[in-house]
């Protein structure tokens, strides 16, 4: 019992000690800031024009529909001010707003289930050999 007692207490130091050297800052960290200090404007006064102009928004596709098909855009389709690609996207696939199924991927824009079909097991377009069947995602012979 009075083992048990004196491992509970190492125990507790020990999480104490840890929790007191994990709250000490590191060596580039000052251990005070000082917030009273404010920094003094750069500018005197004088603002251009272009300054005071108000921030443009983010460009989404239902404005702009070309952004999707600018380089490096997930997809040429606008479907809820998102691009997408309704050929392989499993929330929009064939069109927008069309979900496949948990267990099913959109492939080539239609909802297929890769666990049981044999011209898609495991992925698009992964065929089983002709006397195969898929099953689980894998082709084999029965």
């Amino acid at each position: 019992m009075k083992a048990l007692h004196i491992f509970i207490l190492f125990a507790l130091l020990m999480a104490l000690a840890i929790t007191n050297l994990s709250a000490t800052p590191s060596g580039d960290e000052p251990l005070f800031v000082d917030n009273d200090s404010q920094a003094e404007p750069t500018s005197v006064g004088i603002m251009s024009r272009f300054l005071a102009q108000k921030p443009r928004g983010m460009m989404t596709c239902n404005k702009y529909p070309r952004v999707c098909r600018a380089a490096g855009s997930p997809g040429p389709d606008c479907c809820k001010r998102k691009c997408v690609n309704v050929m392989w996207d499993r929330f929009n696939c064939g069109k927008c707003g069309k979900k496949c199924k948990y267990s099913e991927i959109c492939c080539k824009g239609k909802c297929v289930n890769p666990m049981s079909n044999r011209q898609h097991c495991g992925d698009c377009y992964n065929r089983c050999t002709k006397g195969s069947k898929c099953l689980y995602g894998m082709c084999s012979y029965a």
